[in-house]
């Protein structure tokens, strides 16, 4: 069985595996690593300057000649920034989080295949009036920033809505089975995130990735005290996924009260840099259970795709 979908076809890829593009993570290597595999890489560009922006974009354009893409954070960057990231002529560009349609023009004209990500229906019907020629339906089980919707009831509900427009799934997705889940609700086919943190080729901080091999997806939770923490302005409507810990634990419930504690937030980030396992900030979605070895990044892409076509041929012969 071969996995072909809409997806596949749109960018001439073999497996309709696509890389979250994680800022501070998702660098030119990973987004390489991942197209060669045959998926659809994407540099994060998150909230980065320029020059890291440039770095990683020449590494990309550099180590693949396949299709490859940029995310951005719509809250986060101006048009400038898009419109220097087409200089590179990726092949997608990706924006999350926020509204997107005064980054969209410089995309739309330069032939740039347009993906937004939602995380309510309010956000797909905004990126369908917007113009998406694919739509990311987030569920809350993503690892990072997201929303509150569940991603088993939200994908079907944003594919019958943006048909037919292609949709991703995205959250809680770390192996076949989650991509044989998405292609089963009506997506084609899935954007993951954490998994590809566990990857030789991603920029994840050591401790970070420790934790996530470390942890479970109990260990995990949606909250804003580590955005407060590190003085990151994320807008509040969007909460943070990541693996506890114990100032976490001590801040639950006292957001304000740490928002106004300077010497509190001064003494995080002090911690923070000196490697302090109490201040890893290790964003991880649910599925952390399944991630047990760090692996090379197009190694995972074949082996999810593969696993994905074992599952969907096994629920076949269950359904004779």
């Amino acid at each position: 069985m071969s996995l072909l979908t809409s997806l596949t076809e749109l960018f001439g890829i073999e497996h309709p595996i696509v890389l979250a593009p994680m800022g501070g993570a998702s660098g030119g290597a990973l987004a390489a690593a991942v197209s060669n595999g045959g998926g659809l890489g994407l540099v994060g560009g998150g909230r980065a300057g320029q020059d890291w922006l440039d770095r990683e974009l020449a590494i990309v354009t550099g180590q693949t000649d396949r299709p490859w893409g940029v995310g951005f954070l719509s809250w986060a960057v101006g048009p400038a920034i898009v419109e220097h990231a087409l200089e590179y002529r990726p092949h997608a560009v990706m924006l999350s989080f926020g509204d997107p349609r005064p980054l969209v023009e410089a995309v739309k004209w330069a032939g740039v295949k347009l993906i937004i990500q939602v995380t309510n229906l309010d956000e797909a019907r905004q990126a369908l009036a917007t113009g998406a020629d694919v739509i990311v339906a987030q569920g809350t089980e993503a690892g990072g920033h997201g929303g509150t919707r569940g991603t088993l009831p939200f994908v079907p509900v944003v594919a019958d809505l943006a048909a037919p427009t292609p949709v991703l799934a995205a959250g809680g997705i770390a192996d076949g089975r989650g991509l044989a889940a998405a292609l089963a609700l009506g997506a084609c086919g899935a954007l993951i995130g954490t998994r590809f943190l566990a990857t030789l080729e991603a920029l994840t901080e050591a401790a970070a990735v420790k934790a996530i091999l470390d942890g479970s997806g109990e260990d995990t939770e949606r909250n804003r005290i580590l955005d407060i923490a590190r003085g990151a302005p994320w807008p509040a409507r969007y909460s943070g996924r990541a693996v506890r810990t114990a100032f976490v634990d001590r801040w639950r419930g006292r957001e304000d009260e740490l928002d106004r504690d300077g010497a509190a937030k001064e003494a995080f980030r002090a911690a923070a840099d000196r490697g302090d396992p109490e201040a890893v900030v290790a964003f991880a979605s649910e599925a952390i259970d399944l991630i047990t070895e760090v692996a090379p990044a197009a190694d995972l892409v074949a082996a999810i795709a593969a696993e994905a076509e074992e599952a969907l041929t096994r629920a076949l012969r269950l359904g004779r």
